[in-house]
């Protein structure tokens, strides 16, 4: 089952390429580290400024370092519905478990348009499904009865929910079933988002903070909420400062503290400002996180 820590990777880079010493080494660390899976070419990594090949490559890396120890689940999503189809089916050659497919961004497609485009990818391959439903970046929203309607079609397995209405989550259990998995794509709300019948988060801090945020998840998952709330709170300000200039760019910084790759970014994205490395470092520090 995909379910608890889940961490939206940061894709490593040097001198303009993608660092694959540096992606390996941090892959392992991740699954070393407690987190449940991984998403490999997502918003957080900078998967827009990725040739098809880094994309591809991406993958394959992710899956070589976690052998089966973790759930792989690529980012395949694309506002051209054949891109997303292509992905999807390239995604199974490179050895991920599942595919996370984003509402079509930029084109603000109907209802209508955005089912049709889940069907022709769940009819490209046989892997797991997740929707992922962000708004704030996407422009469109999948509203609760698109949502149902796309739950029974083939593969789809469940939904990253990035909206931060955590009243959706019934209304999509209703709508989609007890079986469909709901997990949190914000990690601000991960823990309101267990306490209504969530499965998990798919986390930026995740890559930050990978054992802290597996050690937050799994007292959710135990209904251990007393625990999950202290741990909430060490961890808050990670949350929120990570997004204080554009992602991933806090994240790279945090971890090139942490030794584990540089902070190069890809335009449009820049490295963060001062303020916010400040605002980072002391984040990390209260979290527990040594650099």
């Amino acid at each position: 089952m995909i379910t608890g820590s889940i961490t939206a990777l940061v894709t490593p880079f040097k001198n303009g390429h993608l660092d694959v010493k540096a992606y390996e080494g941090f892959i392992d660390w991740q699954i070393r580290s407690g987190t449940s899976g991984l998403v490999p070419c997502g918003t957080t990594g900078e998967t827009s400024t990725l040739a098809t090949g880094e994309h591809i490559q991406a993958i394959e890396i992710c899956a070589k370092v976690s052998a089966g120890r973790v759930p792989v689940i690529a980012g395949i999503g694309s506002n051209n519905t054949a891109s997303a189809a292509y992905m999807a089916r390239e995604a199974k050659k490179a050895g991920a478990d599942a595919v996370l497919a984003v509402a079509p961004y930029y084109n603000k497609p109907s209802q209508e348009g955005m089912y049709q485009h889940f069907k022709l990818i769940s009819q490209a391959t046989d892997l797991n499904i997740i929707i992922y439903n962000i708004p704030g970046r996407s422009v469109v929203d999948i509203d609760v009865e698109t949502m149902g309607r796309i739950a029974q079609l083939p593969h789809v397995y469940g939904l990253k929910d990035a909206t931060s209405d955590i009243s959706r989550i019934t209304e999509y259990k209703n709508a989609c079933g007890e079986d469909f998995v709901q997990l949190s794509g914000d990690d601000p709300t991960a823990m309101a988002h267990w306490a209504h019948g969530g499965k998990g988060c798919i986390s930026v801090a995740a890559n930050v903070a990978p054992a802290q945020c597996a050690a937050f998840h799994k007292a959710c998952a135990e209904g251990d909420f007393t625990t999950a709330r202290a741990l909430h709170e060490k961890l808050d300000g990670l949350f929120k400062d990570l997004f204080l200039c554009s992602s991933p760019a806090p994240a790279k910084y945090a971890l090139s503290l942490l030794g584990r790759m540089s902070d190069d970014v890809r335009l449009p994205i820049i490295t963060c400002r001062d303020s916010t490395k400040i605002a980072v470092q002391n984040a990390m520090r209260k979290a527990g996180v040594e650099f």
